[in-house]
């Protein structure tokens, strides 16, 4: 048992890592919009999932239609939607304020599939888990209130357009908090499916939606004369190589990770270990900006990692 959670464990631990590159793909394509983004990011995914699937078919066989609905549910909610809000947020709030506010994603998810998941995980007391999560809540407070000060610091800042992009991180949120939860259910529920077949049904299903979503886009844009080059905007190369970077990367291999990590580990546990993504979107972030995060960030990143550090051994596979 201790194998398996050690291996979920670093299963998560890859899975940030991949899921981290999505928050630098809108600071390096700042000139185009989310729907871009999300969408080609996504079309991206299909399309690496077409030979994937083909080699995989004789387990995608194995899948019924509720499965494959249920994929096509997942991959509406935790892809699409998702994206749109995260990319949307990070061009009006910039990298840091909606990183940290996705980082409550392991509090949100830990709590909810603490009470949700009781029956197949085991519940653990509030009073086990208050430390960790008071202390990841704590390092938020700081990081915010950090880029809080940057902004009023800023002559030039849109305090609209900042609260927007909290909002906009906040839907993002919602979205990632139902995802795993219900991914887990049913990656728990069929021991005997491969993870991998499981990320390559999920691009599969993702493919007709961004189709849909981009082709919509591209007639939107077209309807309204919108000054922008369609169908791959203003700097071609690097968009469709961003996109399938991303998609290959973050998508595809980020899920299969996750897929992993999910099936071997209480989905309380899985939910805290998504600060992998948080910690790996920060250091992308200013590795992108050329800089060094103060003080009060520093701190509050250190807040975070402690209470995860904290809370980890508190858990306990059934």
């Amino acid at each position: 048992m201790r194998g398996a959670m050690l291996l979920g464990t670093l299963f998560a631990l890859a899975a940030g890592l991949m899921w981290g590159l999505v928050f630098v793909g809108p600071l390096i394509l700042d000139d185009y919009p989310a729907v871009m983004l999300a969408f080609g990011r996504y079309l991206a995914f299909g399309l690496i999932a077409l030979p994937l699937g083909w080699l995989d078919r004789a387990n995608l066989r194995e899948l019924t239609r509720a499965d494959w609905w249920e994929a096509l549910k997942l991959s509406l909610v935790g892809n699409v939607l998702y994206y749109l809000f995260l990319a949307s947020a990070l061009q009006r709030a910039g990298g840091p304020l909606p990183t940290m506010i996705i980082g409550t994603l392991p509090v949100v998810i830990a709590i909810v599939a603490n009470r949700r998941n009781a029956a197949r995980d085991g519940r653990l007391p509030w009073r086990h888990m208050a430390p960790s999560l008071g202390l990841i809540s704590l390092g938020l407070l700081c990081v915010n209130q950090s880029e809080l000060q940057s902004l009023l610091a800023d002559p030039h800042a849109d305090p609209v357009r900042y609260a927007w992009g909290a909002v906009l991180a906040v839907g993002a949120v919602v979205c990632w908090t139902w995802y795993p939860i219900r991914n887990a259910d049913w990656l728990r529920h069929h021991t005997q499916r491969s993870p991998r077949s499981w990320a390559t049904a999920q691009g599969l299903m993702t493919l007709p939606l961004a189709s849909l979503g981009f082709a919509l886009t591209w007639g939107y844009f077209s309807a309204t004369d919108a000054p922008w080059a369609m169908p791959l905007g203003p700097r071609p190369l690097l968009y469709v190589g961003m996109m399938l970077a991303i998609g290959l990367l973050a998508s595809w291999v980020g899920t299969l990770c996750w897929n992993e990590a999910s099936q071997r580990l209480p989905t309380r546990l899985a939910g805290q270990l998504i600060v992998f993504e948080t910690l790996s979107a920060l250091a992308y972030t200013y590795v992108w900006r050329q800089a060094w995060p103060d003080t009060l960030t520093l701190a509050g990143v250190g807040l975070l990692v402690a209470g995860v550090s904290w809370g980890v051994p508190q858990h306990r596979a059934p």
